[in-house]
């Protein structure tokens, strides 16, 4: 629920029309064996099929999942790994589970690649801890090991997100062992994401019975509140500096308002209309940085700390979702990606060279979402 889960994502693109393929499951593996990832990895190095021509800013792109829904790559803090949650038939999930790729070593295959999460429940938001070792999500398996129903419309028929109060924190070893909660409060506990001085992370709670954002130390005491307006805080990150914070959110007025929490007393939201706000990691300072209209999230700062990168709807209101940039003044809003359907979930790697987001480019006019990762050009 960071960004948004698969479910949503197949809702969209039914809205957008885009048909199901007629072929066994979702993935383009099917009788195959790895050879056939193999050659689907070679294929996926051929840039121009990757690469629409108006996108400048990225090169050397490498497609690295076929099939499913795999989504919220994040990088660990050496560059060399991401962290990502998936549904996959062809792996024998049905719910979201969290798996670590590592890029000098994992290929693209039909046989997934190390899952750290228990496999029950569901699962969503990982992210590396400091030194790779741990990673940190969450996950309603405590709540109940059964995958949590997904609703499909709010009660007066409103697209809407669950917010499943099941879901709490946990961190684990890049193994899937050693299990730890960090979170036990009543209700949502999730989106949680470390700052790059690896001393605090960042994390949405409804703990004080709205969808607000706290920060905690990486061991999960010192917990504080950083907002306290109504409505859905969440999806932040922290600045290169790790001095700052952005992150969406919805800020229901009148009628709306009262439509807001009476969806959030049923566990649901409705994320249509969602803009970009950033404030000082203790709170002060808070202001809001794009006035576009639509849904704008998934924001993740430039490596200068001087832009920032997110998915926006805000030129239709509903398809296509592309990537932007804008400075953090608001000003020179510019377009990255320029996909018919959908690109979202933007990372780049610590080291300022490389981005990660998934995109449903390149997957056959099917449902699937992969994962891509590209050089970034400045």
């Amino acid at each position: 629920m960071r960004a948004v889960n698969f479910w949503f994502l197949g809702g969209l693109l039914a809205i957008a029309g885009c048909g199901e393929s007629e072929d066994e499951g979702s993935c383009p593996f099917h009788e195959g064996d790895d050879a056939a990832a193999e050659t689907h990895e070679a294929d996926s190095l051929e840039v121009k099929s990757l690469i629409y021509p108006e996108e400048v800013h990225f090169s050397n792109m490498r497609q690295l999942t076929f099939g499913g829904d795999n989504a919220e790559a994040y990088w660990s803090f050496d560059s060399e790994s991401l962290v990502f949650q998936a549904t996959n038939p062809q792996w024998n999930l049905s719910c979201d589970q969290i798996f670590v790729m590592e890029l000098g070593k994992d290929k693209p295959s039909r046989k997934p690649p190390t899952m750290v999460s228990t496999g029950y429940g569901r699962t969503t938001c990982a992210y590396f801890m400091p030194g790779d070792e741990d990673i940190v999500y969450a996950s309603t398996h405590l709540a109940d090991s059964a995958c949590p129903e997904v609703p499909h419309r709010g009660p007066e028929g409103e697209y809407v997100w669950p917010v499943y109060e099941g879901y709490d924190i946990f961190v684990v070893d890049v193994q899937g062992d050693n299990l730890r909660q960090l979170t036990n409060e009543p209700g949502y506990d999730a989106e949680a994401t470390v700052s790059p001085k690896g001393d605090r992370m960042v994390f949405t709670s409804t703990r004080d019975g709205d969808l607000d954002l706290y920060t905690m130390a990486i061991d999960g005491s010192d917990v504080q509140r950083v907002t306290h307006e109504l409505g859905y805080d969440g999806g932040a990150f922290f600045s290169p500096d790790g001095q700052w914070l952005i992150w969406r959110a919805s800020r229901p007025e009148g009628e709306q308002a009262d439509l807001y929490k009476g969806l959030l007393e049923r566990g649901l939201v409705q994320p249509t209309a969602m803009e970009l706000f950033i404030g000082r990691v203790d709170g002060s300072e808070q202001r809001q940085l794009t006035h576009l209209g639509g849904a704008n999230w998934a924001p993740y700062f430039h490596p200068s700390g001087e832009k920032v990168l997110f998915c926006s709807n805000h030129q239709s209101g509903k398809f296509p979702f592309n990537l932007f940039m804008i400075d953090l003044d608001g000003t020179n809003l510019e377009q990255i990606t320029f996909d018919s359907d959908f690109d979202s979930f933007p990372m780049f790697s610590p080291d300022g060279k490389r981005i990660a987001f998934s995109s449903n480019r390149n997957n056959g006019r099917t449902r699937n979402t992969n994962m891509f990762v590209a050089d970034w050009v400045d």
